[in-house]
């Protein structure tokens, strides 16, 4: 018994010993992965002000969970997955600057998992430089910290694809097939309509492989997980709206009816930095600004190109597929834009991209090419150079729109108009969160309430109606005492 002991201790030693050369191995395959996601938590730090105020769609995200503001009216095509994401923290704290660093270590947490999800299938460096290319792009870093669904798509997005194509090589053990469902669940917490188009090329494979080989795993950890992040969703869509179709009908009502619309350059207008454009009117940026976005699309398909050549076809092909279904209703099905909307897209393009770029700069034989390499090098701090430009000037524009949300709220204060209060009519949702009151519309897509409800209200509480520039007062608020705020008029109700 003694030597048997002994036997097996010693075969342990020896197994331990064995492994231990491929750990190191591992975590320096790591490493560029781990150095890009730390440099794009501390990048977000850096250059997204962790002061900056909250926005318009984060407040209605963020005070669903909150106990020191009220409620936002929720429209029918948004989901809880960011309010959960961010009641760690704003359920407790008040504190902007608490709630950009948490959301910042967790995007950077967040990148590096998705990209060891494509361990395997790219190489180390094209895994970071895929990574570096998305978390550099300025829509990804001024949206990394914020409260907002659209980066955690795509994160879910690179983890789903790469999973799937990991488990359908037969990546051993049922990790992968986790990760699958793990990454669907997250799309459709955040995004339910967007994870089925991101997913449309996967559930077409995977129910493939259910006719050629009798194989369900793949289908049903899948649809297994779009089920689990959608059903918080579907159930409000029932309670509320009287069913998915009725919710999805108010949706594409809200959004301007879905359809036929050809949005491409609506999304070049939203590249200068323009959170949201809609209308989208006016000039283009200039041409160095969208440059990279209609070179995105070539370099993408050079990348296919590169793996088709490489018999590697599926493992590129699949996800520049799901980019494209991805990208396909914001560019097509939408009458207006938003750059976040296409993060999802940008997401699943970087590694083509990236792989298309090693090739343009190495030799098969991993040899720098003496004038192409120097080029993409150029090429790419220019980009970066744009990027960087376009983000400055982003969150400086954000920082003084949210500051002069901040200053109405004090003046509102001012003039007697305090918690618990309800604002209604021009920017009443950021307003009335900053102010610490409620909002209601008559009208419009956050239209929760009525004239009369709004008259009982002013009875018991303060009420203040707001009118931007060129609007006209609601009629129920026509006999109100009249104040100048900045360009507003603001007409607070006489106490009941």
């Amino acid at each position: 018994m003694a030597d048997g002991a002994d036997a097996i201790v010693v075969g342990r030693r020896r197994g331990e010993a064995a492994r231990t050369p491929g750990t190191p191995r591992r975590l320096r395959a790591d490493a560029p992965v781990a150095a890009v996601a730390a440099v794009f938590t501390l990048a977000q730090l850096v250059f997204v002000h962790p002061a900056m105020g909250l926005g318009w769609d984060e407040i209605v995200y963020t005070s669903q969970v909150t106990t020191h503001h009220p409620a936002a009216f929720f429209s029918a095509p948004r989901s809880r997955g960011v309010s959960l994401l961010v009641a760690p923290v704003a359920s407790w704290s008040a504190s902007t600057e608490l709630l950009r660093v948490y959301l910042a270590v967790l995007s950077g947490l967040g990148l590096y998992l998705a990209l060891r999800a494509w361990k395997g299938l790219f190489p180390a460096r094209v895994l970071a430089t895929a990574g570096g290319f998305f978390a550099t792009l300025w829509v990804t870093l001024f949206y990394g910290p914020q409260a907002m669904p659209n980066y955690w798509v795509a994160i879910g997005a690179l983890v789903t694809v790469g999973c799937f194509l990991r488990a359908r090589r037969g990546h051993p053990g049922r990790g992968p097939l986790w990760g699958v469902a793990a990454g669907a669940a997250l799309m459709a917490l955040m995004r339910p309509t967007d994870a089925v188009w991101v997913t449309v090329p996967l559930l077409v494979l995977a129910l493939a492989l259910v006719l050629v080989r009798r194989h369900w795993p793949l289908l049903l950890a899948l649809v297994g997980g779009l089920a689990v992040g959608g059903v918080e969703w579907m159930i409000e869509a029932y309670a509320w709206y009287g069913g998915v179709g009725e919710r999805l009908s108010r949706a594409s009502e809200i959004q301007g009816g879905l359809g036929w619309n050809l949005a491409v350059d609506d999304q070049m207008r939203s590249l200068g930095g323009r959170g949201l454009c809609r209308p989208c009117t006016g000039a283009m940026p200039h041409p160095v600004v969208t440059l990279w976005w209609t070179v995105l699309p070539f370099v993408a398909v050079l990348g296919v190109v590169v793996a088709v050549r490489a018999r590697r076809a599926v493992t590129t092909l699949v996800p520049f597929a799901c980019a494209l279904t991805a990208a396909a209703p914001y560019l097509f099905m939408i009458g207006y834009a938003a750059p976040r909307f296409l993060q999802p897209a940008y997401a699943l393009l970087a590694l083509p991209v990236a792989d298309a770029l090693w090739h343009l700069a190495r030799t098969g034989r991993g040899r720098w090419r003496p004038v192409a390499a120097p080029l993409v090098a150029l090429a790419l701090a220019g980009h970066l150079a744009v990027q960087f430009a376009v983000l400055v000037g982003t969150v400086n524009r954000n920082v003084e729109s949210r500051e002069d949300w901040a200053r109405v709220a004090d003046a509102l204060h001012r003039l007697g108009v305090r918690p618990p209060c309800l604002l209604t009519g021009h920017e009443s949702i950021p307003i009335g969160y900053y102010t610490g009151c409620s909002s209601g519309a008559t009208g419009g897509n956050n239209e929760n309430t009525t004239a009369a409800e709004i008259e009982d209200t002013a009875r018991r509480i303060p009420v203040a109606a707001i009118t931007g520039p060129g609007g006209t007062t609601p009629g129920y608020a026509r006999d109100w005492t009249p104040h100048r705020i900045t360009d507003l008029e603001i007409r607070v109700a006489p106490p009941g």
